[in-house]
């Protein structure tokens, strides 16, 4: 069904591709469900999500096990490093032993001949486990770090130990009692020891890096780790906690390069679900910052591409500097993954997913990878693949039900409403927007309008908290449902107020587009055939660069034709949208379902389109 983008972010992060953070009841770009029905769309994500660049960074889902690294044997010169135990009695201090995890494994990354895995995949595991060979099995390693931090004042006693898998043998151990000023030096002697102890071939480049020391100032330091520490969690309020973190990193050294890379992620990020200017030169100059002090920062290279990407939709130039990070971080899965997904946004779909694929290799524990795998799938209609990706993502995360509520949408898409409702018959949908609009939107396929509004309604009196922009959608939204019910004085209403809304925002210099494609179904279900006319040329702008999104509009404005009885224009859209892979992908089997093309379901062009056997 076509949607409102009500979850924005672009790529992963849990943020998984497309989510905003902190919406509550969202809708999923890609599909609609009557004039307003849409279900939240995960996408869970570039900025979903910006974990990627800032963190190097188990159950059974319907009877699919845990996957394993897509590698048919696990080479000798791999590593994971577990968590490490925080051991200080000031239990503030856990976020100080996660960043002595995340600086080793930074620099790790860093040398080619050796296979390291991301924080991502490890950061669910207890910092010392008991089935060393069976997690050694599942992320593709033949070793393991473990260690531990002790932080008292300004001295740290680090303890660290290399394990081999196989056997579960201790090739060595050693403690380190240092000042925080000598801390870095510890890092890179641990990094500099796995490598010699598994053999692995340094270039005089990568022993540089892996010796660099970022700052001198422990302040500095200590005000990074903790930035770090709060961004992982992926709201937007956690990445604004922790930009002002980074803020303080670089008014403590202003040479600090990691710390201007990691600001400019976190203001990249920011502006992609606010679009302000002062988020964009933020951004900006943070970026061109850090490349200046240090040009052979991965993460400033990396800082730049999301840069390029998130705030410009350059997606030339985004490539061009995740490929420089990638040179300098070649063991850095999320880099690969960002990659991919610059390259799906280009409309090359196949390409993006061998590269995906490929991230699972480094990463293989981190379910935005199969999530974003299974989410390109389903742009290309290929429903099996997408199922079988949404179930090894939910293998990963057990508890995120909207990997099953995607699951059930693939259902949908294919015209099967039985299967999609049984999948998720008995779950508690209430507590994820996507498993909620996914509920709704069964719902609506089923024509039972009154009791979607109802239920619509009561889920949102539960979230007062909204965003502006949230709390217009929500209204818009719900009049939408009213629409169908036929309760057309409340429903008007209901979109006069979120017009009036959305108007406002715009004004103020909001241009997300989001904003933008609310505003375009309120327009065409308070008919007003003249404000869909206008505002149709800068909605399709927004998108026309990105391949990934740019059917999605096409689709969405074809519904606004459809509300409006227009099958003139409504249709040629329609087809275009049918011929392309895009994000949540129109679909025969949603042109049957779906009661937002009633207004032209009895025109013989439309009837055509959906007699073709192809979902």
């Amino acid at each position: 069904m076509l949607a409102w983008a009500f979850e924005l972010t672009p790529e992963g992060i849990k943020r998984t591709e497309e989510v905003t953070p902190n919406e509550s009841i969202t809708r999923r770009t890609g599909r609609k469900v009557t004039a307003f029905v849409v279900i939240a769309a995960v996408v869970a994500t570039a900025l979903l999500a910006f974990q990627y660049f800032r963190t190097r960074s188990s159950a059974t889902a319907a009877g699919t096990s845990v996957p394993s690294p897509a590698v048919a044997t696990i080479p000798r010169k791999s590593i994971a490093v577990l968590p490490f135990a925080s051991l200080s009695e000031d239990k503030a201090n856990a976020y100080f032993a996660n960043g002595i995890q995340d600086e080793i494994l930074t620099r790790l990354a860093k040398i080619a001949d050796l296979k390291v895995i991301s924080r991502t995949s490890t950061q669910k595991y207890q910092s010392k486990p008991g089935n060393l060979s069976e997690i050694a099995k599942q992320l593709g390693v033949a070793h393991i770090l473990e260690g531990s931090v002790q932080k008292v004042g300004d001295a740290v006693r680090i303890n660290v130990q290399l394990i081999k898998a196989e056997g579960d043998s201790h090739l060595w151990a050693d403690t380190y009692d240092r000042k925080l000023t000598d801390i870095f030096a510890v890092e890179s002697e641990v990094a500099q020891r796995i490598a010699t102890s598994l053999e692995a071939h340094l270039t005089g480049g990568e022993q540089q890096q892996i010796a660099s020391v970022p700052t001198l100032n422990p302040q500095a330091y200590d005000a990074y780790l903790r930035g770090l520490a709060l961004i992982v969690r992926q709201s937007s309020d956690d990445v604004e906690k922790g930009r002002k973190f980074f803020q303080l990193a670089i008014e403590l050294d202003p040479g600090y390069a990691q710390a201007w890379a990691q600001l400019s992620i976190a203001e990249s990020e920011l502006y992609f679900g606010e679009h302000s200017q002062p988020r964009l030169e933020g951004a900006r100059a943070a970026a061109e910052t850090a490349i200046r002090l240090q040009p052979e920062l991965s993460d400033a290279h990396s800082a730049l591409g999301l840069f390029y990407y998130l705030c410009l939709q350059d997606f030339d130039r985004a490539l061009l500097e995740l490929d420089e990070a990638r040179k300098r971080a070649p063991n850095d899965g999320n880099v690969i993954l960002f990659t991919a997904l610059v390259k799906r946004r280009q409309g090359k779909l196949d390409e993006s997913i061998e590269l995906q694929k490929k991230a699972t290799i480094f990463d293989p524990r981190n379910p935005d990878i199969w999530a974003n795998l299974a989410r390109s799938y389903r742009g290309k209609r290929d429903f099996r693949n997408a199922r079988e990706m949404f179930d090894r993502a939910f293998a990963v995360s057990p508890d995120e039900i909207r990997f099953i509520a995607e699951k059930a949408e693939a259902y949908a898409a294919e015209g099967d409403l039985d299967a999609a409702e049984n999948l998720l018959r008995g779950k508690d949908l209430t507590k994820d927007e996507v498993a909620f609009g996914e509920q709704i939107s069964e719902l609506v396929f089923r024509r039972r309008f009154d009791e979607a509004a109802q239920t619509l309604s009561k889920a949102l009196e539960i979230k007062k908290d909204r965003s502006p922009l949230s709390a217009a959608d929500t209204k818009s939204w719900l009049g939408g449902m009213k629409l169908l019910a036929g309760h057309k004085s409340e429903a008007r209403a209901l979109l006069e107020e979120a017009r009036r809304e959305l108007l406002a925002l715009r004004d103020q210099g909001k241009t997300s587009r989001q904003l933008y494609e609310v505003l375009m179904w309120t327009n065409a279900a308070l008919g007003d055939r003249e404000a869909v006319e206008r505002e149709a040329p800068a909605f399709l702008s927004q998108t026309q660069s990105d391949l990934w999104e740019a059917p999605h509009s096409k689709a969405t404005l074809a519904g606004a034709y459809s509300l409006l009885g227009d099958a003139d224009r409504a249709i040629p859209l329609l087809q275009e949208a049918l011929s392309a892979s895009y994000h949540h992908a129109i679909t025969r089997g949603l042109l049957r379902l779906d009661p937002i093309w009633d207004p032209i379901r009895k025109d013989s062009r439309f009837q055509k389109l959906c007699e073709e056997r192809k979902p």
